[in-house]
């Protein structure tokens, strides 16, 4: 079958109108995305013991690479100018927000649970929101701060268990402070894609796979001489096969896809839906325990991601 992304189109000779009436649909797209982003915790917690924390990554991004090259390849020559002299910042995005993020995130599953991921991950606006005050000094209102206060509860109550007593400090799990280094650092890509260069989304996209990829071999290369490397086997390789495909590229596209048709307002309230179903996941797949803490730390999570959105108008 021969697909192909036209800008804001994905259609193929075969069936080029079913391809159409899907694409058509933001909402469904949207909350696919979501699905396979929620889908990556628990990929990640499979691949514990089957596939070690950097190799996947590396792995991950290679077969990213093998699959959006012939697709990429046309605009990659169409765009080669502009790529050429941004390079530099196209490697930092593929190597903070692709790389690095998911190497704390695969490490970090392997001292959480999955649940606890998800739920950390739906903080990834907070992170967002404070890089713009403190670099760009973006003005914002209390009530948009407040929202963001209660998002800090909810990481707060997940890394610690809802454990409170005493020092918090001493309460919280090193895979949960992996993961929210991780949120950080994926918080810092998020801001400063506002200086994307304009070129094509499936060229975008190959490039900071590659970026990430060559980040992530370093990682692996310690993996190795530490004797910490794990390669794949049968699940591990299910794992890089889901996510080299599905929330690598795929959701990729639905996402900018969705935004096209609705907007980011509306399409942004989607990304609420990862820890849901990151969560539910973890559970069917899983078996993992959700908790009380769990639901508290979510609802106040979820609470003001949404009050922080309906302060910015």
């Amino acid at each position: 079958m021969n697909l192909v992304w036209t800008g804001s189109k994905l259609v193929s000779n075969g069936d080029r109108h079913l391809h159409t009436r899907f694409l058509a649909n933001p909402y469904l797209l949207l909350t696919i995305t979501a699905l396979f982003w929620g889908g990556n915790a628990v990929a990640g917690k499979l691949a514990v013991g089957h596939i070690s924390p950097f190799t996947l990554t590396t792995f991950r991004w290679l077969t990213a690479c093998i699959v959006l090259f012939p697709f990429a390849l046309p605009h990659l020559r169409k765009d080669w100018p502009t790529i050429r002299r941004t390079l530099p910042y196209l490697f930092l995005f593929g190597a903070t927000g692709f790389a690095i993020f998911n190497n704390l995130m695969y490490l970090a599953l392997n001292y959480t649970s999955a649940i606890n991921v998800a739920i950390e991950q739906a903080s990834m606006p907070l992170f967002v929101f404070a890089l713009n005050f403190i670099l760009f000094q973006i003005r914002t209102t209390w009530l948009r701060i407040g929202g963001y206060m209660l998002t800090l509860l909810g990481v707060l109550v997940t890394a610690t268990g809802g454990k409170f007593s005493g020092a918090v400090l001493q309460n919280l799990n090193i895979g949960d402070v992996l993961m929210i280094c991780g949120m950080m650092t994926y918080g810092i890509y998020s801001v400063f894609l506002r200086n994307k260069p304009d070129i094509h989304l499936l060229g975008f996209i190959f490039v900071l796979a590659v970026s990430a990829f060559v980040t992530s071999l370093p990682f692996t290369a310690y993996e190795a001489a530490t004797q910490k490397m794990i390669l794949p086997d049968m699940q591990g390789l299910g794992v890089i096969l889901y996510t080299g495909v599905f929330p690598s590229i795929i959701s990729q596209l639905f996402w900018v896809r969705g935004l096209d048709l609705v907007g980011s307002n509306l399409g942004g309230l989607f990304v609420n839906l990862v820890p849901i179903f990151g969560a539910l996941l973890a559970i069917l797949i899983l078996g993992e325990q959700f908790q009380l803490f769990h639901a508290i730390a979510l609802t106040l999570v979820l609470s003001g991601i949404w009050i922080a959105q309906k302060a910015a108008g």
